[in-house]
């Protein structure tokens, strides 16, 4: 539903300067334009949302890009859909904000900087946390963020002085906030708990931190001798080297096969420890031998089977993969080196049963795709289940419109399912634990305020904890806390809930779960009424982009050369829910040949809108929008125009409203390159360089008017030339950001110019197929004889008989109820009527037949050279196979080719 106020009402309306009226260049330079009308709008604040409480609310928060960050295909795709929303809100009258920052990126950040101080040699922690600190907050005031320039490059409409970073004062100020408040009730905890640990970033990660990747391993088989001498077990495992901290062998209670067994222990090989055997229902009788080693320090599953038989946990590793003082003789060794050297130790010893190729899932880190070790550590943790629940409940109950309900099952299996999250990082960028400890009491101090003395013995010996919090944790306040949160700001009343969230399905469980959990917990509301999960963006011929590849599309490149309107444009167009995007140069080329059919249909329209008549096309465009001129009185081709305006912008503004952008972005495509440009302006030209200047008003009026609904429909996917050509049309004019978006009029809807109108049309398209089919010169002139025995369709056809004369180059069209072909005449058979152009004199069949066979013969030669190599074994078995699929494709193109020759060849031969 639209609001009820207009866009009028904002204060940004004073004119703004552009090209000089009634003139456009003859080709559309985008370069010039996009940076003039960005400046434009930055210092006239059309971006800026008011603390207005007359107009209803619409807010969008960004997802923050990482400081680190620059413009890639994702975020093209992401904020212009984004940008199209909110521009599309302004337009129907709403107080609109779209909340831009940045996030700080914690191990992404401090690698950076780290890298910076490893050229010179110098290490963080030669110069220490502080001072290292301020080196980051150093690299972001001179380098950081330089995506928030590119995202204005792109066209984001954001509210630019409402820009937020997730370290600023205010962010960090509600990041202590929730913290303590969680501590206070119970929800966070430090404990010990088996953590993803990156070797390479020295930090812990959460679950879905860790990328799993399929990978061609192996599972080693291992003998397990009985601690009485009476046989062994075989223990089968894909990491050899954490055996040296298993402090017991599983097998499942069920499994006959160990029921002698109760009460037995084993012997540790090469390390010779005595450790028991347990019985535990999570082991899988059927894996294996169906006895399982227990790690409990370095695997998750053996942790929760320690727990439950009260087993030792052995760290047998650090921080850096290596092996420590517990592995042994093998301490020292690099993880994998000695995973080498335990098997081959196996081996010799007569203990290694066999060595399986084994396809399994690793963990790798998200950042630096080192693999990821489960290790044991002390660690904050946040009890997410109670959030977790109530955030699932929103979305069963429909509080959260999830998009594409698709993702509902994955989101509910994962909420359902869901581990206590850990929170703590082992770096120094970051919002620090909020939380010291005494050191002469032990005493742990959880406050939002610096402590200077400890409250149960009252030393100043206190240290703070050293971890900062993962990333995601002030991400996950973004919709309250860059509205001023804890604070109980006018903004926090007004734009939230926020309206809709717009980001990528990849983070659905990184960030906007967490939001949902944290909003409803500390909001006791919803962050957001809406989540749109767009898909990916894939080269074209859906390969994921990668640089390794070479198949990634620079979006800043792609504007330079097509212009940020065809980008934004193809974005949309291939935006449908759930589907990703195959993205490819000669599509957005596609789209920037619309944008030239947009600016020249502009050019056409100006060229009769001069000084004089764009006054009067003004003054009676300003009528006809009032209603003040008769719709039913003007010609056709205007009734059927405004008529189809009005449904066409009424559908796209659907589309919007729910996320169908591809639908939008389709239905303006083809309204304006269709109806618009190849047939209204085509079928008004006699009225235009007529001689009746009543007529030429009315057809100026209608076309300057449906130009300018055309221009506001458009301009939330195109942004930059809608406003270029909106300054060119004749009268004073604000941003038509500012304009209203089109609405249905119903006194302007004709559904009977309509019908008549696609008459029009398809007799029109009948002819020009016969023209096309025969080859025939754009310049022929034709005579069109319509046999229609239908006399209500006759006598429309009869009335439309003149505008299809000069549609067509035809010197007579004549109807008729009955009749035979003429003599000679190609024939185009449709619903209801018989087209039949006589063509003699029109075509030399002779000269049109030796065309084709020369055509023929260039075809034949290269389907010699394709089937060559398909009928090549050796081709077959080394080509790739995009290159074989491409071949075939030819070969299929050319023999539809051919087949077309044979049909116009059969044409001809009637003749």
């Amino acid at each position: 539903m639209s609001p009820t106020s207009s866009p009028a009402d904002h204060d940004q309306s004073d004119p703004v300067a552009g090209p000089s009226p009634r003139h456009l260049a003859k080709a559309y330079e985008f370069r010039e334009v996009e940076d003039r009308w960005y400046q434009n709008w930055l210092e006239h604040k059309n971006f800026r949302a008011t603390l207005d409480e007359s107009r209803p609310s619409f807010a969008i928060v960004i997802p923050p890009p990482n400081v680190t960050g620059v413009l890639h295909v994702g975020h093209a795709l992401n904020n212009t859909l984004q940008d199209i929303l909110v521009r599309y809100r302004r337009m129907q009258g709403y107080n609109v904000l779209w909340l831009p920052g940045t996030d700080h990126a914690g191990i992404a950040t401090q690698n950076v900087v780290e890298r910076q101080l490893a050229a010179k040699g110098i290490s963080r922690h030669e110069i220490g946390r502080e001072k290292f600190i301020e080196r980051v907050w150093q690299w972001k005031e001179e380098s950081g963020g330089q995506i928030i320039n590119q995202l204005k490059r792109l066209g984001c409409s954001c509210d630019w002085d409402r820009e937020r970073f997730t370290m600023d004062e205010g962010l960090s100020r509600a990041v202590r906030a929730v913290f303590v408040r969680l501590f206070k009730e119970g929800l966070i905890y430090k404990g010990d708990y088996i953590i993803n640990w990156c070797p390479r970033c020295h930090t812990a990660l959460a679950d879905i931190e860790v990328e799993h990747e399929e990978t061609a391993g192996k599972l080693y088989h291992i003998r397990y001798p009985l601690a009485d001498g009476s046989g062994h077990l075989v223990v089968a495992t894909t990491r050899p080297e954490t055996m040296l901290g298993d402090t017991a062998v599983a097998v499942h209670p069920g499994d006959e096969r160990y029921n002698r067994l109760q009460e037995a222990a084993v012997i540790l090989p090469l390390v010779g420890r005595k450790i028991p055997l347990v019985f535990d229902t999570h082991v899988e009788k059927d894996f294996g031998s169906g006895a399982l080693k227990v790690t409990p320090a370095h695997d998750l599953n053996d942790f929760e089977i320690g727990r439950r038989h009260d087993l030792p946990s052995l760290k047998v590793m650090d921080d850096d993969g290596i092996m420590n003082d517990e592995a042994g003789p093998y301490a020292g060794l690099d993880r994998f080196a000695c995973r080498e050297k335990i098997v081959a130790d196996l081996e010799a010893a007569g203990l290694l049963e066999k060595i399986e190729e084994y396809q399994h899932g690793v963990g790798h880190c998200y950042r630096c795709q080192t693999v990821v070790e489960p290790a044991l550590s002390r660690q904050w943790f946040v009890a997410v289940k109670p959030m977790a629940a109530r955030a699932a409940q929103a979305v069963r109950a429909g509080e959260i419109n999830l998009l594409p309900k698709m993702w509902h099952n994955t989101f509910y299996e994962w909420m359902d399912n869901i581990r206590d999250w850990c929170i703590s990082r082992q770096i120094w960028w970051g919002h620090r634990i909020p939380a010291w400890t005494c050191e002469d009491c032990g005493e742990l101090i959880v406050s939002e305020q610096d402590p200077d003395v400890c409250p149960r013995c009252r030393s100043s010996r206190l240290q703070q904890e050293e971890d900062v919090l993962d990333t995601w944790f002030s991400s996950a306040l973004w919709p309250f806390s860059t509205l001023g949160w804890p604070e109980q700001t006018k903004e926090l009343q007004m734009f939230y809930p926020t309206s809709v969230l717009i980001t990528s399905f990849d983070i659905l469980f990184f960030w906007v779960a967490r939001m949902m959990m944290m909003g409803l917990h500390f909001m006791n509301e919803v962050p957001f009424r809406d989540v749109y999960l767009h898909a990916l963006v894939r080269d074209k011929e859906g390969k994921k982009m990668s640089k390794s590849k070479g198949n990634v599309l620079d979006p800043l490149e792609l504007m330079d050369q097509y212009g940020t309107d065809a980008l934004r444009f193809t974005m949309a167009a291939f935006a449908a829910q759930g589907r990703d995007i195959k993205l490819a140069e000669e599509r957005i080329e596609g789209y920037r040949h619309f944008i030239n059919k947009l600016w020249n249909a502009a050019r056409f329209t100006l060229m009769h809108v001069g000084e004089e008549a764009g006054a009067q096309a003004v003054t009676a465009g300003q009528a006809l929008r009032a209603g003040k001129i008769d719709f039913r009185g003007l010609s056709l081709p205007h009734q059927w125009i405004l008529s189809r305006a009005g449904k066409v912008a009424t559908e796209i503004g659907r589309a919007l409203d729910d996320y169908r952008f591809n639908d939008a972005a389709s239905t303006a495509y083809q309204f304006v390159w269709r109806e618009f440009c190849d047939w209204y302006l085509e079928w008004i030209k006699p009225e235009l360089y007529g001689d009746d200047d009543a007529v030429k008003e009315q057809s100026r009026a209608v076309l300057l008017t449906v130009l300018e609904d055309i221009l506001k429909m458009l301009h939330p996917l195109i942004p930059f030339v809608t406003e270029e050509i909106w300054h060119a049309l004749p009268g004073s004019r604000s941003s038509i950001m500012v304009e209203p978006f089109p609405l249905l009029d119903s006194a302007r809807t004709n559904d009977a110019a309509e019908a008549k109108a696609e008459l029009l049309m398809e007799v029109v398209g009948g002819i020009r197929n016969i023209r096309s089919a025969y080859m025939l010169h754009p310049s022929a002139m034709i005579r069109v004889s319509i046999i229609c025995p239908n006399p209500v369709k006759a006598k429309q056809l009869a009335d439309l008989a003149e505008a299809v004369q000069g549609l067509t180059r035809s010197e007579t069209v004549e109807i008729q109820a009955a009749g035979e072909r003429p003599p000679g005449a190609a024939a185009q058979i449709l619903a209801d009527f018989e087209i039949f152009v006589p063509l003699a004199g029109l075509v030399d069949v002779a000269e049109e037949c030796a065309k084709l066979d020369k055509e023929e013969a260039k075809i034949d030669q290269e389907m010699q050279r394709i089937k060559g190599k398909l009928n090549n074994e050796k081709f077959l078995a080394k080509a790739p196979p995009e290159v074989i699929a491409k071949e075939r494709a030819k070969e299929a193109e050319l023999l539809s080719t051919l087949a077309t020759i044979a049909e116009n060849r059969k044409r001809l031969s009637e003749l």
